[in-house]
């Protein structure tokens, strides 16, 4: 797990909040001045309550909300905050956005009265992006800290692969974020704190830390992508090894440059009858389950997409859900607004309303067997096998621990871009870490018309051999 976020509310002048978003990986800050009020906020998530109550407590006026970067993990809160507090928005100067911005320019000082921010021009993650050096003292010669989004991460820096970059090469921003790092970053001072805006789990990097901040100096001597290593070598470290980016990372970071509606948090997700449902289903909607896998397996609606409300519940739903579909919740209706918002964070803002799920009734629902490993181990010994297995974890796990043999592999990102690629195969089972991704992929494909079931306990349940593709097929006992 994380650490816990960073505060610093001392007898100066400096008032600084980390936020952290543990299920998207996600740091977001608020940075005031005691002696005058006044605040920004920099990187928000899309509902913003905590910040304005934060705020209040501090008795801080928000009058500036500063992003990064354009972002494509998540929606940011920039317009939301804008409306309710009337703060300016503000990226680097590079940045090109449907809506209106006060730009920073390289080097620009912003003085919250004794607190000063100084911008840096940093791309290389994205065109545009800006790093925050936080003083709480203009004259400081030592930083507070700096705030550099997806720049400089803890243990990693930015992937310079993600459309995000618009149309530039992987190694082009790569060369930009070797310059921005060296000329730029590490010329701080090694007692400057770090504070990025994502840890560990985010697909923004490949070896993000759970740490939430560090030292530069610790950085530069630990985080592989800030070695000592010429130009060439570093756009080779930092390109390799980086796993497939979420399906809906480019609509993200479209919604994240437009002017589009915002968001209440607090608005109640309308209440609707299985009839309605059924309608809604016909017209094109699709029901999200937001139910456990077991939940789910023992009674759900046909075609419905299961996506477990916990975890990386948005971040799942965006792998394998079409940006733009009408979506009707299924659950527990005390959690509906949770998902509605979580779903929001994301930018899927067509959620039609919810359906509780002890209202489905039995003549209109579907169950599904989950199979158990040793049903599994049995099946798979039959000759001629009566399945194929798919395995939809990352490669770096499948590397680790092997994977059940003659298994077929799709990452979950690249599962409904692959799906051809399963087309006239037998009945599939579908295997993941623990269950989780596995009923969200097997419910996925079952709406598309195959015949899947999925392991339950996944791959920790599994007791049988294993084979390791990356090192030649090899199977152990």
């Amino acid at each position: 797990m994380p650490q816990e976020p960073v505060t610093h509310d001392g007898t100066g002048p400096l008032i600084f909040e980390q936020f952290y978003l543990d299920c998207l990986s996600h740091a977001s800050y608020l940075i005031g001045d005691r002696t005058t009020g006044r605040a920004v906020v920099v990187d928000p998530q899309r509902d913003v309550n905590a910040y304005l109550d934060s705020a209040a407590h501090h008795g801080l006026t928000i009058e500036r909300v500063i992003e990064t970067h354009v972002h494509a993990d998540f929606l940011s809160g920039h317009l939301e905050l804008a409306e309710r507090t009337g703060a300016r928005i503000s990226y680097g100067a590079a940045a090109d956005v449907g809506f209106a911005t006060d730009p920073l320019a390289d080097g620009a000082h912003l003085r919250l009265g004794e607190v000063d921010l100084q911008i840096l021009h940093t791309p290389g993650h994205t065109l545009e992006s800006v790093c925050v050096v936080v003083r709480e003292h203009a004259a400081d010669t030592v930083p507070y800290g700096v705030l550099t989004g997806d720049t400089l991460f803890i243990g990693d820096v930015g992937r310079p692969d993600l459309l995000s970059a618009r149309g530039r090469s992987a190694e082009e921003m790569a060369r930009a974020l070797y310059r921005s790092t060296r000329e730029r970053l590490l010329t701080l001072p090694d007692a400057t704190r770090v504070f990025p805006a994502h840890g560990a789990g985010s697909a923004c990097g490949k070896n993000l830390s759970t740490a939430l901040s560090c030292d530069l100096g610790t950085q530069r001597r630990t985080n592989y992508a800030l070695a000592d290593m010429s130009e060439d070598a570093f756009v080779e470290a930092v390109t390799s090894g980086q796993s497939a980016a979420p399906a809906y990372f480019p609509f993200t970071s479209a919604r994240n440059r437009e002017a589009r509606p915002v968001l209440d948090e607090n608005a109640p997700v309308p209440a609707l009858a299985p009839d309605a449902v059924r309608q809604a289903v016909a017209d094109g909607a699709t029901v999200l389950d937001t139910r456990d896998p077991d939940a789910f397996a023992a009674a759900h609606l046909p075609g419905a997409v299961n996506v477990p409300l916990g975890g990386r519940f948005a971040e799942l739903c965006g792998e394998v859900l079409p940006s733009g579909a009408d979506l009707v919740l299924c659950g527990d209706p005390d959690t509906a607004r949770e998902a509605r918002n979580r779903l929001a964070r994301i930018g899927y803002d067509r959620v039609l309303g919810g359906l509780s799920a002890d209202t489905l009734g039995a003549g209109h629902t579907l169950s599904v067997p989950r199979i158990e490993a040793e049903a599994l181990a049995d099946r798979l010994a039959e000759s001629p096998r009566p399945c194929t297995v798919l395995d939809v974890r990352g490669p770096g796990e499948i590397d680790d621990t092997g994977t059940l043999p003659g298994a077929r592999t799709i990452p979950l990102p690249e599962l409904i871009a692959r799906c051809g690629d399963l087309t006239g195969h037998q009945p599939l089972v579908v295997v993941c870490a623990s269950g989780n991704r596995s009923s969200v992929a097997a419910s996925v494909l079952r709406a598309r018309g195959f015949d899947a079931d999925d392991l339950r306990g996944g791959f920790a349940a599994w007791r049988g051999p294993v084979e390791h593709p990356s090192r030649g097929g090899g199977v152990r006992a």
